[in-house]
Protein backbone atom coordinates (compact mmCIF):
# COMPACT_ATOMS: atom_id res chain seq x y z
CA UNK A 1 0.00 0.00 0.00
CA UNK A 2 1.13 3.61 -0.95
CA UNK A 3 1.22 6.21 1.35
CA UNK A 4 0.39 8.80 -1.26
CA UNK A 5 -1.07 7.99 -5.04
CA UNK A 6 -0.66 11.05 -7.46
CA UNK A 7 -2.83 10.87 -10.61
CA UNK A 8 -0.65 13.15 -13.61
CA UNK A 9 2.87 13.51 -14.37
CA UNK A 10 2.91 16.84 -15.15
CA UNK A 11 5.30 19.61 -13.47
CA UNK A 12 3.35 19.51 -10.27
CA UNK A 13 2.64 15.98 -10.28
CA UNK A 14 6.53 14.79 -10.64
CA UNK A 15 7.57 17.58 -8.57
CA UNK A 16 5.15 16.44 -5.56
CA UNK A 17 6.28 13.39 -6.18
CA UNK A 18 10.46 14.08 -5.90
CA UNK A 19 9.36 16.40 -2.44
CA UNK A 20 7.67 12.89 -0.74
CA UNK A 21 10.32 10.34 -2.58
CA UNK A 22 13.37 12.65 -1.08
CA UNK A 23 11.36 11.99 2.44
CA UNK A 24 10.93 8.29 2.28
CA UNK A 25 7.08 8.23 1.60
CA UNK A 26 5.69 5.62 -0.14
CA UNK A 27 4.64 7.41 -3.30
CA UNK A 28 3.00 6.07 -6.57
CA UNK A 29 2.48 8.35 -9.78
CA UNK A 30 0.37 7.33 -12.72
CA UNK A 31 -0.34 8.73 -15.90
CA UNK A 32 -3.10 8.26 -18.41
CA UNK A 33 -0.82 8.93 -21.36
CA UNK A 34 1.30 5.61 -22.73
CA UNK A 35 4.00 7.59 -23.25
CA UNK A 36 5.67 11.57 -22.11
CA UNK A 37 3.75 14.45 -23.40
CA UNK A 38 5.39 15.69 -26.43
CA UNK A 39 4.60 19.71 -27.36
CA UNK A 40 6.51 22.28 -25.33
CA UNK A 41 3.19 23.68 -23.89
CA UNK A 42 4.43 25.51 -20.90
CA UNK A 43 8.12 26.63 -21.84
CA UNK A 44 9.43 29.17 -18.64
CA UNK A 45 10.62 29.28 -14.99
CA UNK A 46 10.15 31.53 -12.54
CA UNK A 47 12.65 33.09 -9.92
CA UNK A 48 10.92 30.72 -7.31
CA UNK A 49 10.44 27.43 -9.14
CA UNK A 50 14.41 28.00 -9.61
CA UNK A 51 14.97 28.69 -5.56
CA UNK A 52 12.59 25.30 -5.92
CA UNK A 53 15.13 23.37 -8.05
CA UNK A 54 17.74 24.16 -6.18
CA UNK A 55 16.52 22.95 -3.39
CA UNK A 56 15.94 19.61 -5.23
CA UNK A 57 19.28 19.22 -6.61
CA UNK A 58 18.15 20.12 -10.45
CA UNK A 59 19.02 23.40 -11.07
CA UNK A 60 22.23 23.16 -13.20
CA UNK A 61 20.34 20.66 -14.87
CA UNK A 62 17.81 22.57 -15.75
CA UNK A 63 20.07 25.51 -16.44
CA UNK A 64 22.18 23.31 -18.71
CA UNK A 65 19.10 22.77 -20.76
CA UNK A 66 17.66 26.17 -20.46
CA UNK A 67 18.34 29.94 -21.22
CA UNK A 68 17.89 33.13 -19.82
CA UNK A 69 19.44 35.36 -22.23
CA UNK A 70 16.56 35.44 -25.08
CA UNK A 71 15.99 38.80 -26.69
CA UNK A 72 12.43 40.07 -27.73
CA UNK A 73 12.67 41.04 -31.29
CA UNK A 74 9.61 42.93 -32.24
CA UNK A 75 8.63 43.66 -35.64
CA UNK A 76 5.73 46.22 -37.76
CA UNK A 77 4.55 45.31 -41.00
CA UNK A 78 7.76 43.00 -41.42
CA UNK A 79 10.40 45.38 -40.47
CA UNK A 80 12.27 44.93 -37.07
CA UNK A 81 11.12 47.97 -34.92
CA UNK A 82 12.72 47.28 -31.39
CA UNK A 83 15.11 44.64 -29.72
CA UNK A 84 14.84 44.24 -25.50
CA UNK A 85 15.92 42.22 -23.03
CA UNK A 86 12.90 41.32 -20.53
CA UNK A 87 14.71 40.76 -17.35
CA UNK A 88 16.96 43.89 -18.09
CA UNK A 89 15.75 45.93 -15.45
CA UNK A 90 15.85 42.94 -12.70
CA UNK A 91 19.11 42.98 -10.43
CA UNK A 92 19.83 39.85 -8.60
CA UNK A 93 21.39 40.67 -5.25
CA UNK A 94 22.29 39.21 -1.82
CA UNK A 95 18.86 37.94 -1.30
CA UNK A 96 17.51 36.78 -4.36
CA UNK A 97 20.36 35.30 -6.75
CA UNK A 98 17.97 34.65 -9.44
CA UNK A 99 15.88 37.22 -10.87
CA UNK A 100 15.49 36.13 -14.85
CA UNK A 101 13.19 33.74 -15.96
CA UNK A 102 14.62 29.97 -17.66
CA UNK A 103 13.21 29.36 -21.39
CA UNK A 104 12.71 26.12 -20.85
CA UNK A 105 9.76 24.01 -22.42
CA UNK A 106 8.05 21.73 -20.25
CA UNK A 107 8.83 18.69 -21.78
CA UNK A 108 12.55 19.24 -20.87
CA UNK A 109 11.42 20.27 -17.14
CA UNK A 110 9.44 16.89 -16.66
CA UNK A 111 12.04 14.60 -18.27
CA UNK A 112 14.53 15.97 -15.75
CA UNK A 113 12.12 15.81 -13.17
CA UNK A 114 11.47 11.99 -14.61
CA UNK A 115 14.97 11.05 -13.88
CA UNK A 116 15.56 12.45 -10.65
CA UNK A 117 12.55 11.04 -9.32
CA UNK A 118 14.05 8.13 -10.39
CA UNK A 119 17.37 8.49 -8.59
CA UNK A 120 14.92 7.64 -5.45
CA UNK A 121 13.52 4.75 -6.62
CA UNK A 122 10.60 5.70 -8.03
CA UNK A 123 9.10 5.76 -11.83
CA UNK A 124 6.04 7.32 -13.65
CA UNK A 125 3.86 4.65 -14.36
CA UNK A 126 2.47 5.67 -18.10
CA UNK A 127 -0.32 4.46 -19.13
CA UNK A 128 -2.62 4.31 -16.20
CA UNK A 129 -5.66 5.69 -16.09
CA UNK A 130 -7.80 6.56 -13.09
CA UNK A 131 -11.69 5.68 -13.50
CA UNK A 132 -12.93 6.15 -9.97
CA UNK A 133 -11.91 6.00 -6.26
CA UNK A 134 -13.44 5.86 -3.00
CA UNK A 135 -12.84 7.42 0.55
CA UNK A 136 -12.88 5.46 3.47
CA UNK A 137 -11.93 7.48 6.88
CA UNK A 138 -8.36 5.63 7.03
CA UNK A 139 -7.35 5.26 3.49
CA UNK A 140 -8.33 5.92 -0.47
CA UNK A 141 -8.89 2.96 -3.01
CA UNK A 142 -8.24 3.97 -6.55
CA UNK A 143 -9.12 1.58 -9.21
CA UNK A 144 -7.47 1.64 -12.91
CA UNK A 145 -9.20 1.46 -16.52
CA UNK A 146 -7.58 -1.81 -16.38
CA UNK A 147 -9.07 -3.21 -13.11
CA UNK A 148 -6.12 -2.70 -10.81
CA UNK A 149 -7.44 -1.55 -7.34
CA UNK A 150 -4.68 1.08 -5.39
CA UNK A 151 -5.23 1.30 -1.88
CA UNK A 152 -3.25 4.83 -1.13
CA UNK A 153 -3.36 6.93 2.46
CA UNK A 154 -3.99 9.95 0.07
CA UNK A 155 -4.38 10.79 -3.11
CA UNK A 156 -3.30 13.99 -4.71
CA UNK A 157 -4.89 14.95 -8.28
CA UNK A 158 -2.24 16.69 -10.70
CA UNK A 159 -3.98 15.92 -13.80
CA UNK A 160 -4.75 19.18 -15.31
CA UNK A 161 -7.85 21.55 -15.87
CA UNK A 162 -9.79 18.99 -17.07
CA UNK A 163 -9.46 16.85 -13.93
CA UNK A 164 -11.16 13.54 -13.64
CA UNK A 165 -10.37 13.28 -10.02
CA UNK A 166 -11.93 16.72 -9.15
CA UNK A 167 -14.99 16.21 -11.50
CA UNK A 168 -16.06 13.04 -8.86
CA UNK A 169 -15.41 15.30 -5.88
CA UNK A 170 -18.40 17.39 -4.46
CA UNK A 171 -16.21 20.63 -5.53
CA UNK A 172 -17.00 23.66 -8.03
CA UNK A 173 -14.64 24.90 -10.68
CA UNK A 174 -15.59 28.49 -10.84
CA UNK A 175 -14.82 31.36 -13.10
CA UNK A 176 -15.54 32.25 -17.10
CA UNK A 177 -14.19 30.89 -20.31
CA UNK A 178 -13.38 34.04 -22.48
CA UNK A 179 -14.31 32.68 -25.54
CA UNK A 180 -13.51 35.68 -27.84
CA UNK A 181 -9.93 35.45 -26.14
CA UNK A 182 -8.47 32.39 -29.07
CA UNK A 183 -5.38 31.49 -29.57
CA UNK A 184 -3.51 29.04 -31.94
CA UNK A 185 -0.13 27.28 -30.27
CA UNK A 186 1.89 24.80 -31.40
CA UNK A 187 5.78 23.71 -32.41
CA UNK A 188 7.18 23.99 -35.75
CA UNK A 189 10.75 24.04 -37.54
CA UNK A 190 11.27 27.27 -38.92
CA UNK A 191 15.04 26.81 -40.75
CA UNK A 192 16.35 30.00 -41.54
CA UNK A 193 15.05 32.14 -38.83
CA UNK A 194 17.62 33.05 -35.84
CA UNK A 195 17.34 31.53 -32.98
CA UNK A 196 18.21 34.36 -30.79
CA UNK A 197 15.02 35.96 -30.49
CA UNK A 198 11.93 35.74 -29.39
CA UNK A 199 10.61 36.95 -32.90
CA UNK A 200 6.90 38.65 -32.52
CA UNK A 201 5.31 39.98 -35.30
CA UNK A 202 2.47 42.46 -33.76
CA UNK A 203 0.39 44.68 -36.75
CA UNK A 204 -2.95 45.94 -36.58
CA UNK A 205 -4.91 43.56 -37.98
CA UNK A 206 -3.21 40.80 -35.76
CA UNK A 207 0.20 39.14 -35.08
CA UNK A 208 2.39 36.06 -34.54
CA UNK A 209 5.30 35.02 -32.01
CA UNK A 210 8.17 32.40 -32.74
CA UNK A 211 9.91 31.62 -29.59
CA UNK A 212 12.78 29.38 -30.10
CA UNK A 213 12.89 26.35 -27.29
CA UNK A 214 16.75 25.54 -26.28
CA UNK A 215 17.53 21.71 -26.67
CA UNK A 216 15.41 21.42 -30.08
CA UNK A 217 14.93 22.60 -33.66
CA UNK A 218 11.45 23.71 -32.96
CA UNK A 219 9.58 26.97 -32.37
CA UNK A 220 6.74 27.55 -30.62
CA UNK A 221 4.40 29.23 -32.20
CA UNK A 222 1.56 31.35 -30.86
CA UNK A 223 -0.94 34.01 -32.75
CA UNK A 224 -4.11 35.00 -33.48
CA UNK A 225 -6.04 32.30 -35.70
CA UNK A 226 -6.77 33.07 -39.25
CA UNK A 227 -10.41 33.78 -40.09
CA UNK A 228 -12.39 32.69 -42.92
CA UNK A 229 -14.64 35.22 -45.03
CA UNK A 230 -17.55 34.75 -42.44
CA UNK A 231 -15.01 36.17 -40.03
CA UNK A 232 -14.27 32.16 -38.20
CA UNK A 233 -11.36 31.00 -37.01
CA UNK A 234 -9.71 28.43 -39.17
CA UNK A 235 -8.73 25.33 -37.78
CA UNK A 236 -5.15 25.26 -36.83
CA UNK A 237 -2.79 23.56 -38.77
CA UNK A 238 0.55 23.49 -40.41
CA UNK A 239 -0.72 25.43 -43.83
CA UNK A 240 -2.80 28.04 -41.64
CA UNK A 241 0.42 28.70 -39.64
CA UNK A 242 2.35 28.95 -42.98
CA UNK A 243 0.05 31.16 -43.79
CA UNK A 244 -0.48 33.63 -40.87
CA UNK A 245 3.80 33.14 -41.35
CA UNK A 246 3.61 34.42 -44.46
CA UNK A 247 1.18 37.78 -43.78
CA UNK A 248 3.20 38.79 -40.95
CA UNK A 249 6.78 37.74 -41.38
CA UNK A 250 7.16 38.10 -44.90
CA UNK A 251 10.36 36.52 -44.84
CA UNK A 252 9.37 34.03 -48.02
CA UNK A 253 12.80 31.83 -47.79
CA UNK A 254 11.40 30.56 -44.50
CA UNK A 255 9.39 27.76 -44.43
CA UNK A 256 7.25 25.83 -41.46
CA UNK A 257 8.23 22.21 -40.87
CA UNK A 258 7.70 19.34 -38.77
CA UNK A 259 5.02 20.36 -36.42
CA UNK A 260 5.24 18.44 -33.31
CA UNK A 261 2.48 19.74 -31.51
CA UNK A 262 -0.79 22.40 -32.70
CA UNK A 263 -3.58 23.28 -30.36
CA UNK A 264 -6.46 26.29 -30.16
CA UNK A 265 -6.38 27.81 -26.93
CA UNK A 266 -9.35 29.92 -24.86
CA UNK A 267 -8.70 31.51 -22.24
CA UNK A 268 -9.92 30.24 -19.14
CA UNK A 269 -10.11 31.86 -15.46
CA UNK A 270 -11.39 29.09 -13.33
CA UNK A 271 -10.27 27.72 -9.48
CA UNK A 272 -11.83 25.23 -7.40
CA UNK A 273 -13.38 26.14 -4.55
CA UNK A 274 -11.53 23.65 -2.13
CA UNK A 275 -8.47 22.23 -2.53
CA UNK A 276 -9.07 19.05 -0.18
CA UNK A 277 -11.71 16.94 0.43
CA UNK A 278 -10.77 14.55 3.35
CA UNK A 279 -7.70 12.53 1.56
CA UNK A 280 -7.82 13.62 -1.82
CA UNK A 281 -6.18 17.22 -2.93
CA UNK A 282 -6.03 19.09 -5.41
CA UNK A 283 -2.62 20.50 -7.08
CA UNK A 284 -1.65 22.86 -10.31
CA UNK A 285 -4.38 23.15 -13.33
CA UNK A 286 -6.82 20.39 -11.44
CA UNK A 287 -7.18 23.48 -8.69
CA UNK A 288 -7.07 26.24 -10.75
CA UNK A 289 -5.91 27.76 -14.25
CA UNK A 290 -5.91 31.16 -15.86
CA UNK A 291 -4.48 32.61 -18.72
CA UNK A 292 -0.68 32.18 -20.36
CA UNK A 293 0.10 35.87 -19.79
CA UNK A 294 3.56 36.18 -17.09
CA UNK A 295 3.86 32.29 -17.47
CA UNK A 296 2.13 31.61 -14.27
CA UNK A 297 0.83 28.54 -15.09
CA UNK A 298 3.72 25.68 -14.98
CA UNK A 299 5.42 27.53 -11.75
CA UNK A 300 2.32 27.90 -9.88
CA UNK A 301 1.69 24.07 -9.95
CA UNK A 302 5.57 23.54 -9.14
CA UNK A 303 4.94 25.61 -5.93
CA UNK A 304 1.93 23.92 -5.06
CA UNK A 305 3.86 21.00 -5.00
CA UNK A 306 6.17 22.15 -2.84
CA UNK A 307 4.04 23.93 -0.56
CA UNK A 308 2.22 20.79 -0.04
CA UNK A 309 5.47 17.83 -0.24
CA UNK A 310 6.34 18.46 3.14
CA UNK A 311 3.38 18.83 4.86
CA UNK A 312 2.20 15.25 3.29
CA UNK A 313 5.14 13.42 3.88
CA UNK A 314 5.01 14.74 8.19
CA UNK A 315 1.28 13.17 8.00
CA UNK A 316 2.09 10.41 6.13
CA UNK A 317 4.65 9.57 8.55
CA UNK A 318 2.48 10.25 11.53
CA UNK A 319 4.65 13.30 12.94
CA UNK A 320 2.28 15.75 12.13
CA UNK A 321 -1.53 16.05 12.71
CA UNK A 322 -3.91 15.48 9.83
CA UNK A 323 -4.49 19.22 10.56
CA UNK A 324 -1.53 20.49 8.76
CA UNK A 325 -2.77 19.15 5.54
CA UNK A 326 -5.61 21.83 5.46
CA UNK A 327 -2.63 24.87 5.33
CA UNK A 328 -2.29 23.99 2.17
CA UNK A 329 -5.72 25.18 0.94
CA UNK A 330 -5.00 27.85 3.55
CA UNK A 331 -2.14 28.93 2.46
CA UNK A 332 -2.22 27.86 -1.52
CA UNK A 333 -5.66 28.71 -2.84
CA UNK A 334 -5.60 32.64 -1.98
CA UNK A 335 -2.04 32.24 -3.85
CA UNK A 336 -4.24 30.59 -6.75
CA UNK A 337 -6.55 33.58 -6.85
CA UNK A 338 -4.14 36.18 -6.86
CA UNK A 339 -2.60 34.41 -9.71
CA UNK A 340 -5.83 34.21 -11.71
CA UNK A 341 -6.44 38.10 -10.98
CA UNK A 342 -2.76 38.96 -11.71
CA UNK A 343 -2.17 37.01 -15.33
CA UNK A 344 -5.79 38.45 -16.21
CA UNK A 345 -4.48 41.80 -15.78
CA UNK A 346 -1.53 40.76 -17.87
CA UNK A 347 -3.24 39.68 -20.32
CA UNK A 348 -5.42 42.75 -20.40
CA UNK A 349 -2.42 45.19 -20.49
CA UNK A 350 -0.42 42.68 -23.22
CA UNK A 351 -3.25 42.79 -25.58
CA UNK A 352 -3.57 46.86 -25.41
CA UNK A 353 0.00 47.73 -26.05
CA UNK A 354 1.18 45.35 -28.61
CA UNK A 355 -1.63 47.85 -30.32
CA UNK A 356 1.27 50.44 -30.60
CA UNK A 357 4.24 49.63 -32.77
CA UNK A 358 7.43 48.27 -30.88
CA UNK A 359 5.50 46.86 -28.31
CA UNK A 360 5.37 43.37 -27.21
CA UNK A 361 4.97 40.85 -24.94
CA UNK A 362 7.55 42.26 -22.69
CA UNK A 363 4.84 43.84 -20.73
CA UNK A 364 3.80 40.87 -18.80
CA UNK A 365 8.05 41.06 -17.15
CA UNK A 366 6.59 42.23 -13.95
CA UNK A 367 8.22 42.06 -10.50
CA UNK A 368 4.88 39.67 -10.02
CA UNK A 369 5.70 36.90 -12.09
CA UNK A 370 9.12 36.20 -10.89
CA UNK A 371 7.34 34.72 -7.77
CA UNK A 372 9.47 36.23 -4.77
CA UNK A 373 7.13 38.36 -3.17
CA UNK A 374 4.47 35.74 -2.72
CA UNK A 375 4.08 34.33 0.78
CA UNK A 376 1.83 33.30 3.68
CA UNK A 377 1.47 35.96 6.39
CA UNK A 378 -2.16 35.38 6.84
CA UNK A 379 -1.42 31.38 7.79
CA UNK A 380 -1.81 29.67 11.13
CA UNK A 381 2.09 28.74 10.35
CA UNK A 382 3.04 32.13 10.60
CA UNK A 383 4.37 32.83 14.31
CA UNK A 384 5.74 35.67 15.54
CA UNK A 385 7.28 35.67 19.26
CA UNK A 386 8.94 38.96 18.95
CA UNK A 387 8.22 42.63 18.35
CA UNK A 388 9.03 42.49 14.68
CA UNK A 389 8.06 45.94 13.09
CA UNK A 390 5.28 46.25 10.55
CA UNK A 391 7.56 47.48 8.06
CA UNK A 392 10.53 44.99 8.20
CA UNK A 393 11.95 43.27 5.32
CA UNK A 394 10.72 40.28 6.18
CA UNK A 395 8.32 38.47 8.47
CA UNK A 396 6.73 35.13 9.73
CA UNK A 397 5.73 33.45 6.19
CA UNK A 398 7.31 34.95 3.99
CA UNK A 399 9.76 33.57 0.97
CA UNK A 400 13.36 33.02 3.29
CA UNK A 401 15.60 34.99 1.53
CA UNK A 402 19.77 33.81 0.97
CA UNK A 403 22.53 35.30 2.12
CA UNK A 404 26.62 34.50 1.45
CA UNK A 405 27.83 33.68 4.81
CA UNK A 406 31.75 32.22 5.85
CA UNK A 407 32.42 29.12 7.62
CA UNK A 408 34.91 28.65 10.47
CA UNK A 409 37.32 27.65 7.60
CA UNK A 410 36.41 30.49 6.00
CA UNK A 411 34.57 28.97 2.86
CA UNK A 412 31.67 30.78 1.16
CA UNK A 413 28.47 29.06 2.03
CA UNK A 414 25.00 30.36 1.40
CA UNK A 415 21.61 29.87 3.53
CA UNK A 416 20.34 28.57 0.61
CA UNK A 417 22.38 25.83 0.86
CA UNK A 418 21.81 25.28 4.13
CA UNK A 419 17.81 24.96 3.55
CA UNK A 420 18.75 22.57 0.78
CA UNK A 421 17.34 19.31 1.98
CA UNK A 422 13.97 17.98 4.16
CA UNK A 423 14.74 19.87 7.19
CA UNK A 424 13.62 23.06 9.03
CA UNK A 425 16.91 25.39 9.84
CA UNK A 426 16.83 27.30 12.99
CA UNK A 427 19.07 30.16 12.67
CA UNK A 428 20.59 31.70 15.75
CA UNK A 429 21.21 35.38 15.25
CA UNK A 430 24.26 36.38 17.74
CA UNK A 431 25.54 34.31 21.01
CA UNK A 432 22.27 35.05 22.85
CA UNK A 433 20.52 32.33 21.11
CA UNK A 434 22.98 30.09 22.12
CA UNK A 435 21.01 28.19 24.50
CA UNK A 436 17.82 27.68 21.93
CA UNK A 437 20.41 26.18 19.33
CA UNK A 438 21.64 23.50 21.90
CA UNK A 439 18.59 22.75 23.08
CA UNK A 440 16.87 22.52 19.95
CA UNK A 441 19.67 20.15 18.33
CA UNK A 442 19.38 17.82 21.34
CA UNK A 443 16.08 17.43 21.52
CA UNK A 444 14.99 17.69 17.67
CA UNK A 445 18.07 16.10 15.78
CA UNK A 446 18.60 15.65 12.31
CA UNK A 447 14.70 17.27 12.12
CA UNK A 448 15.78 20.77 12.96
CA UNK A 449 19.18 21.97 11.61
CA UNK A 450 20.95 24.80 14.24
CA UNK A 451 23.45 27.40 12.82
CA UNK A 452 24.62 29.87 14.70
CA UNK A 453 24.96 33.23 12.78
CA UNK A 454 28.00 34.91 14.18
CA UNK A 455 31.20 34.76 16.08
CA UNK A 456 31.39 31.40 18.36
CA UNK A 457 31.88 27.97 17.86
CA UNK A 458 30.63 26.90 14.84
CA UNK A 459 29.12 30.25 14.19
CA UNK A 460 28.53 31.16 10.22
CA UNK A 461 30.30 34.45 9.57
CA UNK A 462 28.22 37.20 8.12
CA UNK A 463 30.54 39.25 7.14
CA UNK A 464 28.98 42.12 4.75
CA UNK A 465 25.80 42.13 7.24
CA UNK A 466 23.65 40.74 4.37
CA UNK A 467 21.97 37.89 6.54
CA UNK A 468 21.26 40.67 9.04
CA UNK A 469 19.85 43.18 6.93
CA UNK A 470 18.17 40.70 4.56
CA UNK A 471 16.07 38.98 8.02
CA UNK A 472 15.47 42.65 9.47
CA UNK A 473 17.59 41.38 12.47
CA UNK A 474 18.89 44.19 14.65
CA UNK A 475 20.22 42.46 17.76
CA UNK A 476 20.04 38.51 18.41
CA UNK A 477 17.16 36.59 17.67
CA UNK A 478 16.10 33.28 16.51
CA UNK A 479 13.94 32.59 12.87
CA UNK A 480 12.92 29.13 12.18
CA UNK A 481 13.00 28.48 8.46
CA UNK A 482 10.04 25.87 7.14
CA UNK A 483 11.34 22.92 4.66
CA UNK A 484 10.17 24.69 1.84
CA UNK A 485 11.85 28.11 2.13
CA UNK A 486 9.11 30.26 3.98
CA UNK A 487 9.86 32.00 7.81
CA UNK A 488 7.51 29.53 9.89
CA UNK A 489 9.06 31.72 13.14
CA UNK A 490 10.65 34.97 14.68
CA UNK A 491 11.45 35.22 18.27
CA UNK A 492 13.76 36.64 20.94
CA UNK A 493 17.41 34.81 20.66
CA UNK A 494 16.76 33.82 24.72
CA UNK A 495 13.13 32.36 23.76
CA UNK A 496 14.03 29.03 24.24
CA UNK A 497 10.80 26.86 23.95
CA UNK A 498 9.57 28.68 20.95
CA UNK A 499 10.80 26.12 18.42
CA UNK A 500 9.62 23.18 20.84
CA UNK A 501 6.15 25.13 21.04
CA UNK A 502 5.84 25.64 17.10
CA UNK A 503 6.87 22.25 16.21
CA UNK A 504 4.60 20.69 18.84
CA UNK A 505 1.80 22.72 17.41
CA UNK A 506 2.18 20.91 14.18
CA UNK A 507 1.29 17.71 16.29
CA UNK A 508 -1.77 18.63 17.22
Amino acid sequence: MSSVLIVGAGPTGLTLACELARRGTAVRIVERTPQPQTGSRGKGLNARSLEVFEGLGILDRMRSIGRDDLVFRKYRDGAVVADTDPFGAFTPGPGTPYVRGLLVAQGSVERVLRDRLAEWGVRVEFGTEVAGFEQAEDGVTATTVAGERIETSYLVACDGGRSGVRKELPVTFEGRTLSEQLMVIGDVDAEGLSRDFWHQWIDADGGLMLCPLPGTSAFQLQAAPERDAEGQPVEASLESFQRLFDRHARMPGVKLTSPAWISTYRVNERMADRFRVGRVLLAGDAAHVHSIAGGLGMNTGIQDAHNLGWKLALVAAGRAGDRLLDTYEEERLPIAAWTIDTSGELWRAVSQSIRTAGSGTEGVVTSDILGLGLGYRWSPLAVERDDRADDAPVRAGDRAPDAPLRDADGAAVRLFEIFAGTHFTLLGFGPGSAAALRESTERHGDSVWSYLIGPGPGGLDDFAGHAAREYGVTGDALVLVRPDGHIALTAPAGDVRAVDDYLDSLRG
